[in-house]
């Protein structure tokens, strides 16, 4: 069995643990002093010295010789970094700002909520595409499995038993979702509906996944999962897997802050997202996998308010913002 079928075991059978579950009702009382209380994550990576995207100056000669202009012209060979730290995706900027309206649908109606998961993942491949091939990264879409209530998929059921989570199965780089667990809940965890009715909130849970599908694509993930293995104690694994999550967490933010203009999200909306981001997390009694709300929060505010690869390199920020 291959490292993404090892991976697609994996994230199935942890997707019931590794949940973004919610957090009490208490918090929905003091949750509005988060979004100016908590600081910003700053990870110490330094970007590059000169943007990738900068002009190259003008050659000093403005016309090739006759030998030149008959040579043909190869692209150099590019060599992808893959680790966590240094990752070749961490130059490669923002995303463009893109024009995706997202309407006024219902996260109760399956099939318009449906819909515009489906709608907005192709606007994520408008964003996330060509600032990856930029960077010579291959670049190849993931799929998507949206059901009205629970399926079957490669990496396991979904929803699992009690869970409402969409999940991204890397076995064959698809995102499994139930509309009813994700807006009414399932079992006894509580819907993102319960919390935030406008649809912003799953889709930014949409472009959460999306965020492993960019991990793992730029390996990133292959090189989370050999971490994992190599790592001696099970603090230390769940140490990683936070640091993993709460990448995506801000990737995601990326992509709402990307689409902010046309989506449209308010600034009403986006103290709704920053709020509901401090109510997402690792709750009490179940493995510490995810991050705390508070640093849930942080790196949502991270990928919106700094909207740079690097900036979302949580492998070299300090483990007090991503405990």
């Amino acid at each position: 069995m291959g490292v993404a079928g090892v991976l697609g075991i994996v994230f199935g059978s942890m997707a019931a643990l590794f949940a973004l579950i919610i957090v009490g009702a208490a918090l929905l009382k003091s949750s509005s002093r988060s979004e100016t209380t908590n600081p910003v994550a700053i990870p110490s990576y330094e970007p590059p010295s000169r943007e990738t995207d900068d002009p190259e100056p003008f050659p000093t000669r403005t016309r090739p010789t006759q030998r030149e202009s008959q040579e043909p012209q190869t692209q150099p060979k590019v060599t992808l970094n893959t680790s966590l730290r240094n990752n070749t995706v961490y130059r490669a900027g923002a995303l463009p700002r893109l024009n995706c309206p997202a309407g006024n649908a219902s996260i109760f109606n399956h099939s318009q909520l449906k819909a515009l998961i489906l709608k907005t993942g192709k606007c994520m491949d408008r964003a996330w595409g060509p600032i990856l091939q930029k960077q010579g990264i291959p670049f190849r879409p993931p799929g998507y499995a949206i059901a009205s209530r629970r399926g079957r998929g490669a990496c396991g059921d979904y929803p699992h038993a009690g869970n409402i989570v969409p999940y991204y199965c890397p076995r064959n780089s698809t995102i499994y979702a139930s509309t009813s667990a994700m807006a009414r809940g399932n079992g006894n965890a509580r819907g993102y509906g319960e919390i935030i009715s406008w649809h912003g909130g799953i889709v930014s849970m949409m472009a959460h996944e999306y965020g492993h599908h960019v991990q793992n694509i730029t390996g990133l993930l292959n090189s989370w999962w050999s971490s994992t293995l190599d790592s001696s104690s099970q603090s230390g694994k769940l140490a990683l897997s936070r640091r993993l999550e709460l990448q995506a967490t801000c990737f995601g933010g990326m992509w709402m802050r990307s689409v902010a203009a046309s989506y449209p999200v308010s600034m009403a909306d986006r103290r709704q997202l920053f709020r509901f981001y401090g109510q997402v997390g690792d709750y009490p009694g179940y493995p510490r996998d995810h991050g705390s709300p508070l640093n849930n929060n942080r790196w949502f505010r991270q990928g919106w308010e700094k909207s740079k690869a690097y900036q979302c390199n949580t492998w070299l920020a300090p483990s007090s913002t991503t405990s």
